[in-house]
């Protein structure tokens, strides 16, 4: 008898900004040793509910659908004992999207995909906790006339993620053969991402890289931890360069070579550079600088104006889906982390 397995999945409310870089296993087929020779894509179309052989297809082409763990086309006779497994973008998910018109900083879009400048306080797909206002629900008002947002899927078109509070750039598929292709990309580590973030204190180099295995906090499951142990966590790679000394908070450039969750936020605490103003990892208090009642406030002030990590996804680039050239987007900062940059200025400036 065929196996159909799902891959089990943590509690939403652990992975609702996780930057998923990794491909799911949505279903699991070990064919009968009676079955006779067909064609893959109409063996799975018969077997897995309201699929089509398009999509199938589509998967196929991105290199999704495996057999015996080897890609395969979707022309592909499958035999006797032969394991199916479909690797997609995402999990399946069980929750019905409500388009909801919220306005989109969009800064590029074609039939293949779109590109949008998120914004601070912005959750990027439904789950346990936001089934409503999230950039998903603004998407789906948006391209409303778009089948792949019409599904019961959660995270349509998604293939990266940011933070609720991180501001920045995201790439958003148009349909089943962007979205695998854009997702392999992300699986690969061959897109570029650039973030800027304000952290505390100085570093010692003017550029350096940070290594971690990045998994989930052994005391608190909501956030990350870094480890030596490659058993308690994934490898990450964090490359940054200081774009500006302020004594106490540096402007720097992270360049992301993995995706792990929180990854910037996680290497920077653990590195003894908590982003600015970042309630998660001990950044939203006074970890450098005086004892005076004056720059306390001054600190206050800024945590006032910027009252979120202070994280910025920059510049993103990959492959285009169909033209097959990179593109590369590149994005200004927030105000409010422009706004943080200036009175650090100004400070550093009268200070002396």
């Amino acid at each position: 008898m065929d196996e159909n397995l799902f891959l089990n999945e943590e509690n939403e409310n652990l992975i609702l900004e996780e930057e998923n870089e990794e491909l799911y296993e949505h279903f699991r087929f070990v064919v009968d040793k009676g079955q006779k020779q067909m064609r893959l894509d109409v063996y799975l179309t018969q077997r897995i509910i309201n699929v089509s052989r398009s999509k199938i297809q589509h998967a196929a082409d991105a290199n999704r659908v495996l057999v015996n763990d080897k890609p395969v086309k979707s022309n592909y006779k499958i035999k006797p004992l032969d394991v199916i497994t479909i690797m997609m973008a995402e999990p399946p998910r069980d929750v019905k999207i409500v388009p909801e018109n919220i306005p989109l900083n969009i800064i590029y879009e074609d039939d293949d995909l779109l590109v949008v400048n998120k914004q601070a306080g912005i959750v990027v797909h439904p789950a346990y906790g936001h089934y409503s206002g999230t950039l998903v629900n603004a998407l789906a008002y948006h391209l409303k006339d778009n089948p792949l947002f019409k599904d019961i899927d959660a995270r349509p078109g998604l293939v990266h993620r940011i933070d609720k509070n991180t501001t920045g750039l995201l790439v958003i598929a148009k349909n089943e053969y962007a979205l695998n292709f854009l997702a392999k990309q992300f699986a690969e580590h061959s897109t570029e991402r650039k973030y800027v973030a304000i952290v505390w204190g100085r570093f010692e180099q003017p550029e350096g890289t940070f290594t971690s295995y990045i998994g989930r906090n052994l005391k608190n499951r909501k956030i990350m931890q870094s480890f030596d142990d490659e058993t308690l966590g994934k490898y990450a790679v964090t490359h940054y360069k200081v774009i500006q000394d302020f004594d106490y908070v540096s402007l720097i450039e992270c360049r992301l070579e993995t995706g792990r969750t929180h990854q910037i936020r996680v290497h920077m605490k653990y590195n003894g550079h908590p982003l600015f103003n970042d309630d998660e990892y001990d950044g939203n208090r006074i970890l450098k600088g005086t004892t005076f009642t004056k720059y306390k406030q001054f600190i206050h002030n800024c945590f006032e104006i910027l009252p979120r990590q202070a994280l910025h996804a920059k510049m993103l680039g990959f492959i285009h889906p169909t033209k097959k050239t990179k593109m590369i987007f590149d994005s200004e900062l927030p105000d409010d982390m422009k706004h943080i940059i200036q009175k650090w200025s100004t400070y550093v400036i009268n200070r002396e």
